[in-house]
């Protein structure tokens, strides 16, 4: 047996490109020959000897097995319907074209034509897997078949999180200000708006000695020049905006957190929510799509976006450490959901059910 990932783009850090590397590892430790393919590599994995462009994907045999990682439109999806081989999806959704409307128009098209070219392949595998019981519900919606899905989390490597923090990042920001964070790409689907609404709030009426940082990487200048207009006019200080940042630095802002705080609208997975859970910040985060689901009985679900609320809600945490302590533990409980040999178990289980159908 051979095992082919494929993908549009594979990324050096972020969630679908890790998860992808890290099965690829799991294979080959498994004994079981695999390799990636992917249109777009980035330049950090080009020397990667186990990634290699699409175009030379070879021919495919009746036994051996793709794994799709589908969530956009390109010409992947109907080079799936001609191949002849066993063939699995992994489903990461792919984010409504409404949210682009305002900042992005050229990527409402291309969004609607993801979700067809999703729907039109609701036939051409013969299991799927779905990250989240959100993306399992979203393909359901699609016309995929129930009994061929299963939902299985994003595979994460732990031993990952444990390098050492950039520790200028935590000499700057490790002082007696309160730190709420989010990670994330700055795009309009997770709302960084409502979370600097939230903490202006709570800045100018509960706590003066706080600061928001927001990791992420604008996609487009659109949304990141409103968001930086609109902490203009709310004459509001302390909000960091770290941009490109190193993996170490990723690290280090989560080790000096005091809050993680996601007001996102659509999720297919959230892994930052995991990340913050494996640093125990506690997470206050917006009841939608995928993030109850990572969440489970975890963390703080807030039903509405009311700033004086969540701000109370910020508050307590952040001053009564039986609370803390409480968020906290349910938190670690949570992380055993997210075992690594035990989602690598459940994939291979697919992968049998798929090699055994005649």
């Amino acid at each position: 047996m051979r095992i082919f990932q494929i993908l549009v783009t594979i990324q050096f850090g972020d969630a679908i490109g890790n998860n992808t590397r890290l099965l690829n590892r799991a294979f080959r430790l498994a004994g079981i020959e695999s390799r990636i393919y992917a249109i777009n590599i980035d330049n950090k994995l080009l020397k990667e000897k186990d990634i290699f462009p699409y175009n030379k994907l070879p021919p495919l045999q009746p036994q051996d097995v793709v794994i799709y990682h589908m969530c956009e439109s390109t010409v992947i999806n109907a080079d799936i319907l001609k191949m002849k081989c066993k063939k699995i999806a992994i489903y990461h959704n792919t984010t409504p074209a409404h949210f682009f409307t305002q900042y992005i128009p050229e990527m409402c098209l291309k969004q609607t034509e993801s979700l067809l070219e999703i729907q039109s392949l609701n036939n051409s595998f013969d299991r799927c897997i779905a990250v989240s019981e959100f993306n399992k519900q979203d393909l359901l919606r699609l016309g995929y078949e129930a009994n061929k899905i299963t939902v299985i989390p994003i595979l994460l490597d732990f031993e990952d999180y444990k390098q050492t923090p950039d520790k200028n990042t935590i000499n700057t920001y490790n002082d007696d200000y309160t730190n709420i964070l989010f990670v994330g790409r700055i795009v309009p689907n997770k709302k960084h708006e409502d979370i600097v609404r939230v903490f202006a709030w709570y800045k100018k009426h509960i706590n003066p000695n706080s600061r928001l940082i927001l990791v992420g990487s604008p996609f487009g200048d659109s949304y990141m020049n409103r968001l930086k207009m609109y902490v203009k006019a709310l004459d509001l200080q302390d909000v960091i905006f770290p941009m490109h940042v190193s993996f170490s630095e990723i690290l280090a802002y989560y080790s000096i957190a005091d809050i993680f705080l996601c007001m996102s609208e659509h999720e297919g997975f959230c892994v930052p929510l995991v990340e913050a859970m494996m640093f125990n910040v506690p997470i206050v985060a917006y009841n939608s799509t995928a993030i109850p689901y990572t969440l489970g009985e975890s963390g703080v679900l807030v039903d509405e976006k009311n700033p004086v609320l969540i701000s109370k809600i910020i508050n307590s945490i952040v001053n009564n450490d039986d609370i803390k302590q409480e968020i906290i533990k349910g938190q670690q409980e949570r992380l055993r959901y997210f075992d690594s040999n035990k989602i690598f178990n459940q994939i291979q289980n697919v992968i049998q059910q798929v090699r055994e159908i005649n």
